[in-house]
Order: C-alpha cells, then structure tokens, then sequence
C-alpha cells in the first residue's frame, strides 16, 4: 500500500513536471520595439485584432518611450473598435488626446473617436429600430458631433476634416430630428405644452437643420390645441415665411424623410 502512495506521487509530479514543459515560451521575450511594432500591425491588417492588441500592450509595457510606443497608443484605439470594444476604444483615444495633445496624429484621434461614437449611435439614427425614438439615447450621437467639432475647430486642414464636416450636418440633423420626434409624440398624445416646449428646443438649438420645418408646425398645432390664438397666428406667420410650400399643411404629421436619404443629401 505504500508502495502504491509513493507511485502516485511520483506519478503526479512527473505529470505536473510536464505540464510545465509544455507551456510556451513568451516569443516576444526577445524582441525589439520595432519588431513588436511591425508584428502588432500585422496582426491588425490581417484582423487578428485581440493579437494586435497583446503586442501593442507588450510593446508599450517595454519600451514605453518613443514614437513606437505613441503609434502602438493609437492602433490600439483603432484595434479595440474593430474588436467592438467601444468603451476600451474611447478610452484609449482619451488617454493618446491627454498625453500627445501635440502629436502630429492627435487629429486622427479626435476623428476615431467620433466614428466610433457615430457608429455607435446608429440605433439611435436608424428609421428601422423597433425603438419609440422618444425612448432611445442621443448621448452617443452628441459626443460623435463634439469630437467632430473639436476636429474642425482645432484642425481645419487635417485630411479627415471634409469627412467630419458632413458626418457633423447628418448628426445635427438627426440630433434635431430626435427632438422633433419627442415633440411628436407628445402632440398626438395631447401633451400639447410639453410638444411645444421640445419642438422651441430643436429649433432654438438646430436652427439650420431640415427638421426644423416640422418642429414649427408642431409649435403652429400646439399653440392651435391650447387655444393660444396670439401665439398661433405668430407661429404660423414665421411657419408660412420660412416654408411657404410646406407639404405638412396637407400631410400633417406623417411626412417625415428616412435617415438615409438625408445623409446622401450631404
């Protein structure tokens, strides 16, 4: 019986002895920055994204100076996002903007960061969720717009400005539109006061965009509801200057373009 226990036991540590062996050995171990640099790119053109992640981080970790190190900072944002990790990705585009403000690509990092919010917002910009469109979240869609603000203000001759002038007028639109919506929703529902209220806000807040039309319709309807005769006939006067051919008179609250036909508009 003795003879078995210590059988086992030797059994067991030549078994654990092995698993040891089997375990790789850290290829990276000897590799220089450039070298990390050029594998971790690699990786991300061949969409090994977790790969190209583990090497930037390996790359940083080691030699954490130098521009292999700030251009691994940035692949690594651009790699969480086509991983779909939208949270590490806008976190690693905070943290490059903070430490590189001057950096000759920073502006690229303002620019990833609103694609990665503008994509993530596209439920939000989308005629076919299921969502009521008063329910769903704008936040994404402001924080895209605001990172394209700060790119154009800060850069106006970066190569991605032209791109995030046009993405800026789609998401005021829709920003605008979402406001409109929410005025909508609460006129069919005989909150007159409360559609009015939100159909000033688009309007005082996105007085260029498409969708304000609608919004000073809304207002005419409302002040009409509430019998606010005065500020009516004000409504309607500004409501008739501005669009004259207006199709709501004879459609009322129904027309409405999809999303996608305004953003090819820009």
């Amino acid at each position: 019986m003795v003879f078995i226990k210590r059988s086992l036991a030797v059994v067991s540590i030549c078994l654990l002895a092995g698993c040891a062996g089997l375990d790789k050995p850290d290829e990276t171990a000897t590799w220089n920055a450039q070298k990390l640099y050029s594998e971790a790119k690699a990786s991300l053109t061949d969409g090994s994204y977790e790969q190209a992640i583990k090497y930037y981080e390996k790359l940083e970790a080691k030699y954490p100076y130098g521009r292999y190190a700030q251009q691994a900072q940035l692949e690594t944002a651009y790699a969480y996002h086509k991983n779909g990790d939208t949270a590490q990705a806008l976190a690693a585009c905070d943290r490059f903007i903070k430490l590189h403000p001057n950096h000759p690509n920073v502006d690229y990092a303002h620019y990833l960061r609103g694609l990665i919010n503008f994509n993530d917002g596209e439920g939000f910009m989308s005629e076919v969720s299921r969502q009521d469109v008063s329910e769903r979240d704008p936040r994404a869609a402001r924080e895209s717009f605001e990172s394209f603000r700060e790119l154009v203000s800060r850069f106006p001759e970066s190569r991605y400005a032209a791109d995030s002038e046009k993405r800026m007028a789609f998401l005021i639109n829709n920003l605008a539109r979402n406001e409109v919506h929410v005025a909508r929703y609460y006129y069919k529902r005989g909150a007159y006061v409360a559609a009015v209220s939100r159909a000033q806000t688009a309007i005082q807040t996105y007085p260029q965009a498409p969708a304000i039309e609608e919004a000073m319709f809304i207002m005419v309807k409302g002040y009409e509801a509430l019998g606010l005769k005065d500020l009516h006939d004000d409504a309607e006067r500004v409501m008739k200057k501005n669009f004259p051919n207006s199709d709501y008179y004879a459609l009322g609250l129904e027309r409405e373009k999809p999303w996608w036909m305004l953003w090819q508009a820009f």
